[in-house]
């Protein structure tokens, strides 16, 4: 879906539920604010929250890495590619309500996408979110030209309804959003992995071990982090770290055994291996991996 231009709502009851554990009205004041114009508002809206995460930018900057013209406006994956390349960690939050206004009390400006418009003839806007009031039963946005725009909880939800309820945040290096669940914490972690921002996926990963600290996959992806930076010392840790929490977990087994071998530590390296080999012996690397093991070090003159 291109920015700018059903499930029943959850808005009605939220100022009377205790569960929610928030304060009745909270308003993010110090958000910046760009104001946008025509098709602008995606950059305006990912501008707001870099900025405010620590990243020095301006929706100017932004524009040439999201806009795209045959479509005058922006995808979420070019926003979400674009915080990325920025070293930031795009979290995208369930599709709840009482999610959102979690993060909002936590600290975090929302970026979601609404549908302005019907579901059949839609007109994409991207806005973030920095308040809201129980009480009133309002939502406070940065959106357009407006620093301050509110609108009632039910039209708020409505259009953001029509829009899947998509929305992002982008905590501060080293912080994790007030709603996020550790699996796909991690998934948002691990795609800066896979494109080499190697200290923001390190930062990623150890928040995860604050907030998760048994958390096997977490431990796996910040071995693979040294692992691809040549620290095999540190690398070999991590992976006991995650075998430690999760004994089966045949790719911690089957990475510790290189970790280990680039110390010339083969032994080790071999048992670990084998261990990989049995835990998932039709896997197309792990089934052999023993025999690529002891040739590895044969080559290198380790054994």
């Amino acid at each position: 879906m291109a920015g700018c231009a059903g499930k029943p709502l959850e808005y009605p009851g939220l100022a009377d539920r205790e569960d929610l554990e928030i304060p009745q009205a909270v308003e993010l004041t110090g958000t910046p604010f760009f104001p946008d114009d025509s098709y602008y508002c995606g950059p305006a809206a990912l501008a707001t929250l870099l900025v405010a995460s620590g990243v020095e930018t301006t929706d100017t900057e932004i524009v040439e890495r999201v806009y795209l013209p045959e479509s005058q406006g922006s995808l979420q994956k070019e926003l979400l590619g674009a915080a990325r390349r920025a070293d930031r960690i795009p979290y995208q939050i369930e599709p709840h309500l009482k999610d959102l206004l979690s993060e909002v009390q936590h600290g975090n400006p929302v970026l979601v996408l609404q549908n302005l418009a019907l579901e059949r003839l839609p007109v994409w806007h991207y806005a973030v979110v920095v308040g809201y009031d129980l009480d009133e039963q309002e939502i406070t946005l940065r959106s357009e030209e407006q620093k301050r725009q509110t609108l009632s909880m039910r039209r708020f939800e409505r259009t953001w309804q029509r829009a899947d309820r998509w929305a992002i945040v982008i905590p501060e290096p080293g912080q994790i959003p007030a709603s996020a669940t550790a699996d796909n914490w991690v998934a948002a972690v691990a795609e800066l992995e896979r494109q080499q921002r190697w200290e923001a996926a390190k930062a990623g990963y150890r928040a995860a071990q604050e907030r998760w600290p048994q958390h096997s996959t977490a431990w796996f992806g910040l071995g693979n982090v040294y692992y691809a930076n040549s620290d095999y010392r540190s690398a070999a840790k991590a992976y006991q770290q995650a075998i430690e929490h999760d004994e089966d977990f045949a790719a911690a087994w089957h990475n510790l055994a290189w970790a280990l071998l680039r110390q010339g530590k083969v032994e080790g390296a071999l048992e670990a291996a084998q261990r990989s080999e049995h835990l998932a012996p039709e896997h197309p690397r792990y089934g052999s991996v023993s025999e690529t093991i002891r040739n590895a070090a044969e080559e290198a003159d380790v054994l």
